[in-house]
């Protein structure tokens, strides 16, 4: 299948695009279509890289609104965790797929998950169109026995998912240090490493879960950590608020990555934000996500890099820190091998998307600060991914029919 994309705007310039076999065939001012090409015309349309959402829990679309106002180990065990406990795997599927509708419409072409059901997770990713890394999350209540009885399950759930194409990928999902035994941790550490697949975790997302740790390990969580062989180049450890520059040099050194997900960590009032200048320092790899969105309460990147952008800046007193560029190249994951995000280049995949450049908030000033500071996901026109429309004039497909499969199922587990 091949697909060509003319009239579009590229820093600056008008250019064409191809794509043959999911991949970018050329780019570039002078390239025209050829015989048997799809066609978009992308005359007004800027073309650009896609974002890279690098936590989610994205079936919790089922829970939006569900508890909020609550502080976080509350929030989790009086209202998710009960509500979970109700979950079947087609709620799962249906969440997920409401999900990606809601990041294909503001951007998104790929996500880190950890979730429930994971199988259920992958096969919506399939549907939809789009990229994740997926896993099925690991709580072992801190108990080893019960931990190794889950083994069998973990491993089981790891191949099913691999099974679902080479738009997913598997990974490893325990959910954090206090709710996952150490020699839970160890296995898991070691499964990854010898099928080279991430590891995705929560860590240091409260004040209480640090020092907890350095009370019953004598470390802090990345240390210990990194005793149990858990850190490594495709560690994905989510929202990083309190982590010290010690930590984030051991981090940088076992080239791990931190996900910041300001908005979350703003709405679960956790205290502060991933320390970026340290880390920037520290040399550590960096990704941006959402987080769940009962916990955000949406799934738009755009909203999101203002947020982590404005919230480095005040936390530092200095409007310097983190630049509009860099920001933009944390949250489209290109700067984080584990993440992977997705150039614009002949011979990389065929994941873009194509915004709207008449609307207002595109209108003028720098390119990069625009999309940071002044656009939302609406200005999102087209979504492509390895070569497939996935939108177009904002049009997802069987968008109605799977908000009100959500709706449902949503009233049936928070009712």
């Amino acid at each position: 299948m091949s697909l060509a994309v003319t009239g579009a705007a590229l820093d600056g310039e008008v250019v064409g695009l191809r794509i043959e076999d999911g991949a970018i065939a050329e780019l570039g001012p002078s390239v025209e279509p050829k015989l048997g090409d799809d066609l978009i015309d992308a005359a007004g349309l800027l073309l650009t890289p896609p974002m890279v959402n690098g936590h989610t829990h994205a079936a919790m679309t089922l829970f939006r609104g569900f508890g909020d106002e609550m502080a976080l180990m509350e929030w989790l065990r009086t209202r998710i965790w009960p509500a979970e406990a109700r979950l079947e795997p087609e709620d799962v599927y249906w969440g997920t797929r409401l999900a990606c509708v809601e990041m294909i419409r503001s951007g998104t072409t790929k996500f880190l998950d950890m979730y429930w059901h994971g199988v259920e997770v992958a096969r919506a990713v399939v549907d939809s169109g789009i990229r994740a890394t997926v896993s099925t999350v690991m709580i072992d209540q801190l108990d080893p026995v019960r931990g190794e009885g889950m083994r069998p399950e973990v491993l089981e759930s790891l191949d099913r998912i691999a099974e679902a194409g080479p738009r997913v990928t598997p990974s490893l999902g325990p959910h954090a240090i206090y709710t996952v035994s150490p020699e839970s941790l160890a296995w898991l550490a070691k499964i990854g490493a010898e099928r080279e697949i991430p590891l995705h975790i929560h860590l240091s997302e409260t004040e209480r879960e640090v020092s907890d740790c350095s009370d019953a390990q004598g470390k802090r969580p990345a240390a210990y950590l990194d005793d149990l062989g858990f850190l490594g180049e495709r560690s994905v450890l989510a929202h990083g608020v309190w982590l010290d520059r010690g930590e984030l040099e051991l981090i940088a050194e076992r080239g791990a990555t931190v996900v910041a997900n300001p908005a979350a960590n703003m709405k679960l009032a956790v205290g502060g934000v991933l320390p970026y200048p340290a880390a920037a320092a520290a040399g550590a790899a960096i990704g941006l996500g959402t987080d769940g969105v009962s916990s955000n309460s949406n799934l738009d990147m755009f909203e999101e890099v203002k947020l982590f952008a404005l919230s480095q800046k005040h936390a530092s007193g200095d409007p310097a820190t983190l630049p509009a560029a860099e920001a933009l190249a944390i949250a489209r994951g290109l700067r984080s091998p584990v993440l992977a995000g997705t150039a614009l280049a002949v011979g990389q995949p065929a994941d873009f998307l194509l915004l709207r450049g008449s609307d207002p908030e595109l209108s003028a000033g720098d390119p990069d600060a625009d999309l940071v500071y002044a656009a939302g996901g609406a200005v999102v026109d087209t979504a492509i991914v390895a070569g497939r429309v996935l939108m177009r004039a904002r049009q997802v497909e069987a968008a109605e029919e799977i908000t009100e499969q959500v709706r449902s199922r949503a009233k049936r587990l928070t009712g």
